[in-house]
């Protein structure tokens, strides 16, 4: 988008780093990101589109999100921001390429909302994070870091529940897969794990390798269904026809998914989940 002769009016001032403005040459509402931007201009203001300091220009499509945003972040801690931006630094060290422009406003929102809670003496409960803490490794160790950071900040605990939600927002910045997205996967994933126990009768050692293969095979076959993403497998005849009962159970499993997603799950996922499902069960019935 060529920004030199545009302007656009400054709306609201969210933090030094972020305004919130309206113009160019669509008259829209746009968030700009960038050090200093909102310093200079308290208050309101014009930006001119060729400003120096402007690093990140973006427009969020739905409305409803857009005034979502704006009451979330028109009361944020300046030390909020400050933090966030290292975070997002720190995350775009490790993972080099564009984020999530969300991010912006997604992770200082929480950020707040969670001192809010710790100095409120509420609880942080995380039913996913050892899910977490297995599936998205690397984005945990930055999460990790970044509750140190608030921690010192804000002179405030944080649990390690909080850094399992805070790896979501990680993860999120650099898949563009959405927080609630992630929330959904998690969900069904614990749900999927649990009816595999009941229909075979076992139960899974947490965190063995077998838990963990098939845990990360359900969450990113999750993720391909919801982003529409096709995998070949060459294997589907041979499979439906030598894995006859691991093939039952995964349709099973597949259904689940589709009424909960509200997407096609393909045949070639279904047939995959078969093939992981046979060594699960293999493995197990040689460790008897």
């Amino acid at each position: 988008m060529a920004r030199e002769s545009e302007q656009f009016q400054v709306q609201r001032v969210i933090g030094n780093n972020v305004v919130m403005v309206q113009g160019g040459k669509n008259g829209k509402e746009y968030v700009i990101i960038g050090k200093g931007i909102g310093f200079a201009v308290k208050g309101s203001g014009v930006i001119e589109g060729n400003d120096h300091r402007i690093e990140k220009l973006f427009r969020l499509e739905d409305r409803d999100e857009w005034s979502q945003y704006q009451i979330l972040l028109e009361d944020i801690d300046p030390k909020v921001m400050r933090i966030t931006d290292e975070i997002i630094t720190d995350i775009a060290r490790e993972f080099p390429g564009k984020l999530n422009d969300k991010i912006y406003l997604a992770l200082p929102s929480h950020i707040q909302f969670t001192i809010f809670r710790l100095r409120s003496g509420m609880d942080i409960v995380n039913p996913f994070l050892q899910e977490t803490k297995m599936t998205f490794p690397k984005e945990f160790e930055i999460a990790y870091k970044a509750a140190g950071k608030i921690s010192s900040e804000f002179q405030v605990e944080i649990p390690e529940d909080e850094v399992g939600f805070l790896t979501y927002h990680v993860y999120s910045a650099v898949s563009n897969v959405p927080i609630g997205q992630l929330v959904k996967a998690s969900n069904i994933v614990s749900e999927l794990l649990d009816m595999i126990q009941k229909e075979r009768n076992i139960t899974f050692e947490h965190g063995s390798m077998n838990h963990v293969r098939l845990m990360i095979h359900l969450r990113f076959s999750i993720e391909r269904i919801l982003q529409g993403s096709l995998v070949d497998n060459p294997f589907v005849k041979h499979i439906k026809k030598e894995y006859k009962e691991e093939y039952k159970l995964a349709q099973k499993l597949g259904k689940v998914m589709q009424t909960t997603l509200g997407a096609d799950v393909p045949e070639e996922e279904i047939c995959f989940l078969a093939m992981h499902l046979r060594r699960l069960f293999q493995t197990l019935e040689k460790n008897k």
